[in-house]
């Protein structure tokens, strides 16, 4: 009997300290959602932390591509943040040349910048991107797999 009451009084104590079910918690631990293969090669996973929240007026969103995969060149109508919190990560806007992202890195991009961000060939990343969703992102031009792997042997080479 004295092991029951102090298992009873174990459970109660715990479940006061239990989470509250009237907040809206989410987590950026969570993978998310795989998605289509649309605009990138390769395997990329999404998890929505905040959309379309228009008393923050900007999107949280995490982004989880496996090695060897890419985006397609792109821009958006807003800024857009992107903050490497595991793995390595190409980034190469219009007319400069590719980098290296690696965790802990944080990068802006301008408005309406053509830009594309990938996993490196070897690595996969995953960041966490901020941006206004007042307007869907422009695609603007596939990136191939050739141009791919060339800025992955030109990086290499540059390490």
């Amino acid at each position: 009997m004295r092991s029951f009451i102090f298992v009873l009084s174990v459970f109660t104590s715990l479940s006061l300290f239990s989470q509250n079910s009237d907040y809206d918690v989410s987590s950026y631990l969570t993978e998310g959602t795989k998605a289509p293969n649309t605009h990138y090669i390769g395997e990329a996973w999404l998890n929505a932390i905040i959309h379309d929240d228009k008393e923050l007026g900007y999107n949280i969103t995490k982004a989880t591509f496996k090695a060897n995969s890419t985006l397609d060149w792109h821009k958006h109508s807003s800024a857009q943040v992107l903050i490497i919190v595991d793995g390595e990560a190409y980034y190469q806007e219009r007319g400069k040349e590719p980098l290296i992202l690696k965790e802990g890195d944080v990068i802006k991009c301008v408005k309406n910048i053509e830009h594309w961000h990938s996993s490196t060939k070897f690595s996969d990343v995953t960041y966490l991107a901020l941006y206004s969703g007042e307007e869907p992102t422009t695609w603007t031009e596939v990136l191939t797999q050739e141009y791919y792997d060339d800025v992955a042997e030109k990086l290499k080479t540059n390490k």
